[in-house]
């Protein structure tokens, strides 16, 4: 049940989401003895991986009535469980738990548990008015930091090159002569028509290779801003992530002390679920 109602629920969810976590047609660990492994079934038995442990459907009807302790939710059962021991009105979570707990929801109404109200916390990017100037010197923002990192690249060397790398004029002239062509077959042989679609898209795959050789080309003059661009970005993104997944209180407590704790609670709401940017003035 589980299984098909997480992997129905995340079908949708990927439109717009990445999905979070995997189910798996039995969501449960064995527990017995400082023994956590999962449990698979094979035909008419239930395997203990990694043991000898073997389970009957009569024996593991007997394992759950005589020992529930010895059954573990996985990342999938555990948010369930949780609910249906200790109930909440509201789950307070970031923007992948957020996701996580979306995926679950068909889950919970299937096994008839409330589902909680979910509410997106605040979250931060914290940085320094030292790391503020060196965006300034590049021309960026801490918000044009929130696209890949390839976008920002990009966008620097169009903006630092004198030629139109986006070859847009070429593709517009390409364009119009195949419309042209096309006309030419439509009027004498129609079936001449599908070589003239397969020719212009060899032409157009052409003109999208040569451009990201251009852009490879120009890049090699610009590597200096290239470079700082994508040091100031990994210092703000670490591992191409939200710093907070990353980074850990006591870094900027370590240098900062106290005033790092007041400057927080002084710039955020965690309820608030705007993305707030922190700039400390070192």
């Amino acid at each position: 049940l589980a299984l098909e109602s997480v992997s129905k629920t995340s079908e949708k969810l990927n439109k717009n989401y990445f999905q979070q976590v995997s189910p798996r047609e039995i969501n449960l660990f064995y527990i017995k003895d400082g023994l956590r492994e999962r449990i698979e079934k094979s035909g008419d038995t239930w395997l203990v991986l990694n043991t000898d442990i073997r389970l009957t459907k009569e024996t593991l009807e007997e394992e759950l009535l005589n020992f529930p302790e010895r059954f573990s939710p996985n990342v999938i059962l555990r948010p369930l469980y949780q609910e249906a021991v200790l109930p909440n009105l509201a789950y307070i979570g970031g923007g992948g738990e957020i996701a996580y707990w979306l995926q679950l929801k068909e889950m919970f109404k299937n096994f008839k548990v409330p589902f909680p109200m979910l509410i997106l916390r605040n979250s931060v990017l914290w940085y320094t008015s030292k790391q503020h100037r060196k965006l300034d010197k590049l021309g960026l923002s801490v918000q044009d930091l929130f696209q890949p990192l390839n976008k920002i690249k990009s966008d620097l060397i169009k903006r630092e090159s004198d030629l139109d790398l986006s070859l847009s004029k070429y593709h517009q002239q390409l364009e119009a002569i195949f419309d042209d062509l096309e006309r030419v077959a439509l009027l004498t042989d129609k079936s001449m028509l599908g070589a003239v679609n397969a020719q212009q898209q060899k032409q157009l795959n052409g003109l999208a290779n040569l451009r990201k050789k251009l852009l490879k080309a120009e890049s090699r003059s610009h590597n200096d801003i290239l470079d700082r661009a994508e040091k100031i970005y990994f210092e703000l993104f670490p591992t191409n992530s939200l710093q907070e997944r990353y980074s850990t209180l006591a870094v900027p407590y370590s240098e900062y002390g106290d005033d790092f704790i007041v400057k927080l609670l002084e710039s955020i709401n965690p309820l608030d679920f705007r993305f707030s940017l922190v700039e400390y003035h070192d």
